[in-house]
């Protein structure tokens, strides 16, 4: 069942397109859209019923409820990464790069349901992490999963065309954006354009987003009803927040990858034990304000609504900043596209705030940035602009933000490689790989 790994992408169009990938990548839509709309929907229906039975209790009630739901399943998602798949921690996405480039082996049998499970327990109990990695790593198991059903051989080609079609159908599931699971693919997974990819990466995604759309609605994730269109005007505070993005990118992947380091120290800890801990942290900030804990998308929501004055937005930046550092450096099952949208939504309200204040005229609703903000960020960051870019207009319906998201994204993607920063999840792959080096040598 294994994947054989062999150096290089070996995607050689010839073999695979002999072997009639275009059915299996439809049953690999399918499939993976099931899989990844239920984890979708657990976990939304948890986090709403979880911040609304937080509000409804007396502030001591509260306390004791957030640290207690945080504890329990921060330590049971940690518990069954370690336990059962060390591979499904964080996001999983340098994962499945590596596996696609034949680095390593992808155990699909264990990686499905501790994906699945560890990241409903982790994300349900309130570690800011979000869903889009995991299904990322869902539809690449499942990939190889439909794989084995058609009796794929293992080899250089067809397999690890399922396993990335399976990776966009995921990230298409997660956020009704079948555009940007194929871009995605291309982009990060492969940084090539290749026909049999494009073509099997396609038609999972768009059908993973069918069968999402069918099960959970046809709506955009953010609704973003009655949000005027941003003008020309409003370009220089669009490149004021790419800046802004740039810089903020950056030194996220370095706390990151440190928060992976400083925990690392903490590697003899029972597993149980560490991820309650850092539960328990989140559930103090969630009583506080239950909204910052989780995937943080109704704060995000909140955010594009303009809802959040200025100065309380400094504070939740910051808080959702230092959670995300606790929740992804423990290694639960959890992605940083959702927290890296929540960050930037709301970094870019700030500025938009600021610039409203200073320049009426080219910032008449604060709120646009936010938007921008989000996209800005997430390509600094991950170092995909295009998927940045098409991704934000399909999470928001909006078309005719395309022109700010541009000079946003490139101008953050620029800064971001100007400073020489390896984006995060090959900075990731890299160290996990380091790692691995190191204990088969020691």
């Amino acid at each position: 069942m294994d994947l054989d790994p062999k150096p290089g992408s070996g995607l050689k169009s010839e073999e695979v397109m002999r072997r009639h990938i275009l059915p299996k990548a439809l049953v690999i839509g399918l499939v993976a859209g099931l899989i990844s709309s239920a984890f979708r929907e657990v976990l939304q229906w948890s986090e709403i019923h979880r911040i609304a039975w937080l509000h409804q209790l007396s502030s001591m009630e509260r306390l004791l409820a957030a640290v207690c739901v945080g504890a329990a399943g921060g330590g049971l998602g940690l518990w069954l990464v370690r336990r059962f798949a060390p591979e499904a921690s964080g996001s999983g996405i340098p994962h499945i790069k590596s596996v696609v480039l034949g680095e390593e082996q992808l155990r699909w049998w264990r990686v499905l349901p501790v994906k699945f499970f560890g990241g409903l327990a982790s994300i349900g109990g309130g570690l800011a992490l979000g869903r889009e990695g995991p299904t990322i790593q869902i539809g690449g198991a499942t990939g190889l999963l439909v794989s084995t059903w058609f009796r794929v051989k293992p080899g250089e080609g067809e397999r690890k065309a399922l396993i990335s079609a399976g990776a966009g159908a995921g990230l298409a599931a997660a956020f009704n954006a079948p555009l940007a699971g194929v871009i995605f693919v291309l982009e990060e997974l492969h940084g090539a354009f290749t026909p049999v990819i494009f073509v099997a990466a396609f038609l999972a995604s768009v059908t993973a987003d069918v069968v999402c759309r069918v099960l959970t609605g046809e709506t955009p994730v953010f609704a973003l009803q009655g949000m005027p269109v941003p003008s020309l005007n409003a370009l220089p505070v669009a490149l004021v927040v790419g800046a802004i993005a740039g810089f903020g990118g950056v030194l996220f992947n370095r706390c990151l990858l440190a928060s992976l380091d400083g925990f690392e120290r903490l590697r003899r800890w029972p597993p149980f034990a560490l991820g309650a801990l850092v539960g328990l942290t989140v559930g103090f900030a969630a009583w506080i304000y239950p909204e910052v804990s989780g995937s943080g998308v109704l704060l995000a929501e909140h955010a594009m609504a303009g809802e959040i004055a200025i100065r309380g937005v400094v504070v939740l930046v910051a808080a959702r900043f230092l959670l995300t550092m606790l929740s992804y450096g423990s290694g639960s099952a959890g992605g940083i596209f959702a927290p890296l949208l929540v960050i930037g939504a709301l970094a870019g309200l700030a500025v938009g705030s600021a610039a409203h204040w200073i320049a009426p005229t080219w910032a008449g609703h604060p709120e646009v940035f936010a938007v921008l903000g989000m996209g800005a960020l997430l390509t600094s960051t991950v170092r995909a602009p295009l998927t940045g870019i098409v991704l934000m207009i399909e999470l928001t319906g909006k078309y005719d933000y395309m022109l700010p998201l541009l000079v946003s994204c490139f101008v953050a993607y620029g800064i971001a490689e100007a400073m020489n920063n390896v984006p995060i999840y090959e900075a990731l792959r890299e160290r996990t790989k380091r790692r691995a080096e190191a204990a088969a040598s020691g």
